[in-house]
């Protein structure tokens, strides 16, 4: 299997655009996977110089990836993207779209590809937060919340989803509906939720408290933490938690036989993670 490249959480920031899309002309990747997070959000509208757009997707994105396209011929990757917490799913109609009509990417969010001898997998969903924006959110493997969490149904959705879906539905049950009994020993996972209790899900939280109570620094999902348990995926690649990597000291971890890949990063620079299925020992994160 050739190089593959793995970005996450770039919120629309278009420097670190740039760098991945020189990075996909000078190395020319077979496959390019973006672990949601991937419009403008209050960090892109707040960092200097971030170069602004009326609509990100059609003034932005879209001619970038067809000069690449143009540049570079029968080299352009496979896309596979998803969606995060932060990018409102009023998008993904149009996401849609420009796969049907533009044939750009592959919209992996609860939908299954077929890559070389490999199955991709996406899934944007993440458990409960202290933000109010709930379009991504879903409870993990009861309806239970964190301290200082807000649940989704007491916040807010960019389009109309059914109240028993935000009420009873759960990552775990998704998980199993997506791959029912396949064989996921070759799978490539692209979530945006990292496991919980991993070397990716640490947020900044270690001894604060709310109400007396104190906080969980593990933010991920347990739900995904079983799932890869039990389903053993040959990779999944995560973001969601930026500072994690910065405050454990490392972007990757195993659980079983199963190797995970965090792309979230708390600096300015673009993480690029790149690795082989055939090799993924030798993985590796560049900061750019």
């Amino acid at each position: 299997m050739p190089k593959c490249f793995f970005v996450s959480d770039l919120h629309g920031l278009t420097d670190r655009y740039e760098k991945l899309f020189s990075a996909i002309v000078d190395e020319k990747p077979a496959a390019v996977f973006m672990g949601g997070d991937i419009l403008p959000s209050a960090i892109a509208f707040s960092t200097p110089g971030n170069e602004q757009h009326d609509d990100f997707l059609e003034d932005y994105l879209v001619p970038e990836l067809l000069n690449i396209r143009e540049a570079i011929g029968n080299d352009y990757p496979n896309f596979f993207i998803i969606l995060g917490n932060d990018d409102g799913r009023y998008e993904e109609p149009l996401i849609k779209q420009i796969e049907s009509n533009v044939g750009l990417w592959h919209y992996a969010h609860n939908r299954r590809f077929e890559f070389g001898r490999h199955s991709v997998y996406g899934y944007s969903f993440v458990p409960p937060t202290p933000f109010m924006l709930k379009d991504w959110e879903r409870y993990d493997v009861s309806r239970y919340v964190d301290p200082g969490c807000v649940s989704p149904e007491d916040g807010s959705h960019s389009m109309e989803v059914r109240d028993n879906r935000i009420k009873f539905a759960t990552i775990k049950e998704d998980l199993d509906e997506l791959t029912g009994k396949s064989d996921l020993s070759n799978a490539i996972f692209l979530f945006h939720s990292p496991p919980h209790k991993t070397k990716l899900d640490y947020a900044a939280l270690e001894g604060k408290m709310i109400d007396h109570i104190p906080l969980d620094p593990n933010v991920g999902s347990i739900a995904i933490r079983r799932f890869i348990e039990k389903r053993q995926p040959l990779v999944t690649l995560h973001g969601h938690i930026h500072e994690s990597a910065s405050l454990t000291g490392s972007w990757k971890d195993r659980i079983g036989e199963t190797y995970c890949f965090t792309a979230a990063h708390d600096g300015p620079e673009l993480a690029l993670v790149v690795f082989d299925t055939e090799n993924l020992n030798e993985a590796r994160r560049e900061l750019i």
